[in-house]
């Protein structure tokens, strides 16, 4: 199976303005796609790729005044299978994770594990250890919040997401992210392109995707508490501890947000 995915941003500047874009795929990718995958601009800038402190591929720039697209087009081969199940992997105990773990251990901007570590132990602490627990945080997440574009608030922290019990994916992601980590499971948030291969129609309108990925069994697992369910055509961007770590792009001025467009399909 090949996929083809991308996204056009526009932008409109009162000034010239710095920006970092993470919108091409991630690193670990590069080994299934079809054809260079960068970001090009119009009007055409100089720009300087780096990778970021968490391995993240991103795009230095400044943006001239006015008028300003980031357009990626890339394919992506893909085997077609959903997430995988992996329902035997163990959790480590603490004092056994690789160090390189251990950050997603702890609070961060967005996750305040330990502002949620009594609700967590509270509504989990009885379910198995391992995978069994892990999905189970993902159910309560699942049903206990409800989706929708116009819930959509940039400063909403975990904390929020379980008061108020509304979101859009970051927060589903986020409030994962802070239950796992208090119940000592390492937990990275992640953001990239998702398809909407074997799901039912009508689909809606392309965006940006946030998941998590979860280490068990001496390996990092996905997980997708907003459709919980495994999918096909998922096209990993960046991972970090949260969502400040990740944004698709960081603007050092003011702007407006002129165009959005986001895809992945089947060719």
């Amino acid at each position: 199976m090949r996929i083809r995915f991308g996204c056009e941003m526009g932008y409109e500047l009162a000034y010239p303005t710095p920006l970092i874009a993470r919108l091409t795929s991630h690193p670990d990718c590069r080994g299934m796609l079809l054809g260079p995958d960068t970001l090009r601009t119009d009007p055409a800038v100089d720009a300087e790729t780096f990778l970021d402190p968490f391995g993240n591929r991103c795009v230095r720039l400044v943006a001239p005044a006015g008028l300003l697209t980031l357009l990626v087009e890339a394919e992506k081969k893909d085997d077609g299978t959903p997430d995988p199940v992996v329902a035997d992997a163990v959790q480590h105990a603490v004092e056994d994770l690789p160090p390189e773990t251990l950050p997603f251990l702890v609070a961060s901007r967005y996750c305040e594990s330990d502002l949620v570590s009594d609700e967590a132990w509270r509504l989990f602490g009885d379910s198995p250890m391992g995978w069994v627990r892990v999905q189970a945080v993902c159910d309560y997440v699942h049903a206990h919040i409800a989706f929708g574009y116009d819930y959509s608030r940039v400063d909403r922290t975990a904390t929020d997401a379980l008061a108020v019990g509304r979101g859009v994916c970051r927060d589903y992601a986020h409030l994962s992210v802070a239950f796992l980590r208090a119940l000592n499971i390492p937990t990275r948030y992640c953001t990239g392109y998702l398809s909407f291969i074997g799901e039912p129609e009508p689909h809606p309108p392309g965006d940006f995707a946030a998941w998590i990925e979860v280490y068990l069994g001496g390996a990092w697992h996905t997980f997708d508490p907003r459709n919980n369910a495994p999918r096909r055509g998922r096209i990993l961007v960046a991972r970090g501890r949260d969502a400040a770590d990740v944004p698709l792009t960081h603007t050092f001025g003011l702007n407006r947000l002129t165009v959005f467009r986001v895809w992945a399909e089947e060719v």
